[in-house]
């Protein structure tokens, strides 16, 4: 059964972050707030030689729908025969296309951004997708350019392609992701479609998500980097609150470490570190507090190491 996705009232989205958005993170913010969670960027080159590492990253939570999966890839065959097999798997509401990595390895194979440099070949792939998946959602994730800043064009490309709906990071992929959000860019190319455009880019707190809203016109908003050591975000945007209290920073924390354990064992213990890191900064004594759970391999203790300094 597929899921609507209701993009009238508007929806938080988390983005697809390599390394970060697996599924405790994702668990843990769709029961949070988070509206619709993306998988990590899977590589269709990947699914398409059966990597297991690649298969168990489609795994999803109960929780996450709807879920929709982001494939990478520029070679038409291989597309299709990774939305074949990802048409197997039951509980993926939607296939999304990168066309917004700025990582070298990817744009030297013709994926992620660089396929901003050839929109024909894009929409083929979009093609693709839309043709041969049985998911309710057909999605691109896209940039303002490769170097030059192309909005409207680009949005159009996806709309004629057939995408369902589309979300723009409002950088080209020579800003990176150092250069200025381009949110009065991401406007226009919202206004001159009529699917429904995600804003993405730089969105931090409550202030911000509304700032990005009034520019860009778009009642949608994907959060990826934002919510890296702070995946509280999407608490704050749907209650509206101006900060995030203690209590439920303990409670986002401890359920993100459970999860971890959960999924990963007792390697979670070493694995929650990074984010024990980020979850820290601003918080009094955070840098011994990092160099103390740097040293903690058993649950109980580093369970008990976050309750004490959250608490």
């Amino acid at each position: 059964m597929s899921y609507e996705i209701d993009f009238e009232r508007g929806i938080l989205a988390l983005a697809p972050l390599a390394g970060f958005t697996d599924l405790p993170f994702r668990s843990v913010v769709k029961k949070f707030g988070a509206d619709v969670t993306f998988s990590e960027m899977i590589s269709a080159n990947a699914l398409k030689h059966h990597s297991a590492k690649t298969f168990k990253m489609l795994t999803k939570s109960p929780l996450e729908t709807p879920y929709i999966v982001q494939i990478a890839g520029s070679d038409l065959a291989v597309i299709k025969e990774a939305v074949l097999m990802l048409n197997d798997i039951e509980g993926i509401d939607g296939i999304d296309l990168n066309c917004g990595c700025p990582v070298p390895k990817v744009v030297s194979q013709d994926a992620g951004s660089s396929l901003l440099l050839n929109l024909p070949h894009m929409q083929k792939i979009i093609e693709t997708i839309k043709t041969h998946s049985n998911k309710r959602y057909t999605s691109a994730k896209v940039r303002l350019g490769f170097t030059t800043k192309i909005p409207e064009t680009i949005a159009k490309a996806c709309e004629e392609a057939g995408v369902d709906f589309m979300s723009i990071h409002g950088r080209t992929r020579s800003g990176g992701y150092k250069a200025e959000v381009d949110y009065e860019a991401i406007a226009r190319a919202r206004a001159s479609v009529r699917i429904p455009v995600i804003a993405n880019g730089d969105i931090t707190d409550y202030e911000k998500a509304l700032h990005v809203k009034a520019v860009t016109g778009c009642n949608s908003l994907m959060i990826g980097r934002g919510a890296v050591g702070n995946p509280w975000i999407f608490y704050q945007i749907k209650h509206a609150l101006p900060f995030v209290d203690k209590t439920k920073i303990l409670e986002i924390v401890s359920e993100h470490f459970d999860a971890m354990i959960e999924v990963y064992g007792r390697q979670g213990v070493s694995l929650f570190r990074k984010h024990l890191h980020t979850y820290s900064k601003g918080f009094r004594e955070a840098s011994e507090f990092r160099d103390r759970v740097n040293r903690i391999d058993d649950v109980d203790a580093m369970r008990e190491a976050i309750v004490v300094f959250f608490s």
